[in-house]
Parts: C-alpha cells; structure tokens; sequence
C-alpha cells in the first residue's frame, strides 16, 4: 500500500529567501516555483536522489498555511508524504482500520496532478501524513 517517502513540507514565510538560505547554507537548489491555487500556496521542491523537499509558502490570507505561519511565524514542518499505488486504495483500507481522512472524500490534486488525500494527525502519532499517488 505504501511505497515510500516522497516528501517532507516545510512551510515557509518567504520563498525566496528560503531559497537562498538553503543554498547558501547546504548548496540546495530549489525547482520551479509553482502556484498551487486549490490548496492555496506557492511552491517549490528541492529534489534529492531519495525523496523532495516541498517548501510552501501561503499564496494569500485564507490559505491553510497562513494559520500553520499565524502559530510558527519563522515556519518549520507542515507534514511528510508517503507515496501510495492508489490513493482511493490506500484512503478505504485505512478508513477500515479506523483512520480518519481529511477532507469531504472529494479527490485533491497536488500541483502536478496527482491524487492526494491526508491523514489526521491524531491518526498517526500527531504527524499530518499527506498520501500521494503517482503518476506513472
């Protein structure tokens, strides 16, 4: 059902700045930025041979990552992803074992159109767990 690690988010105050630091500080380059208007936020990944860095930064006030900056003003992880053959496989097996996701039940689509869904925290150890479906 799960096929690894596919990211940790960082939510972040400023994007560019984030860039810079990282690489300035680790030699990371970050990728495009892209504007993800569902989920209200702009982003952009740094791609490492094993998994992503998502940095996310809110793309306006009534973005969800706002309230995450509103409580963590410097920003710091949002939530880890974990990769999923299906995620409307992963979603039903896990509501079987009692796991509440996130959400109406509607289908999400990350900014490059795979299926997201995520996990409640109280459901995994008090971590936001996003599923993420990939493309083939």
């Amino acid at each position: 059902m799960i096929t690894g690690l596919s990211h940790v988010s960082i939510v972040v105050p400023d994007l560019e700045a984030a860039a810079r630091e990282l690489d300035s500080k680790y030699g990371l380059k970050i990728g495009a930025i892209k504007v993800n208007s569902e989920q209200g936020v702009r982003m952009a990944y740094v791609e490492l041979p094993n998994a992503k860095i998502e940095l996310m930064e809110p793309a306006g006030e009534n973005s969800p990552v706002a309230k995450f900056l509103e409580r963590n003003p410097r920003g710091g992880i949002h939530h880890f992803s974990l990769g999923v053959d299906s995620v409307g496989a992963a979603t039903s097996a896990m509501k079987n074992q009692g796991v509440r996701i996130l959400g109406d039940g509607k289908p999400q689509l990350n900014v490059h159109g795979e299926r997201i869904a995520f996990v409640h925290p109280a459901d995994f150890l008090g971590a936001l767990v996003e599923l993420e479906e990939r493309k083939a």
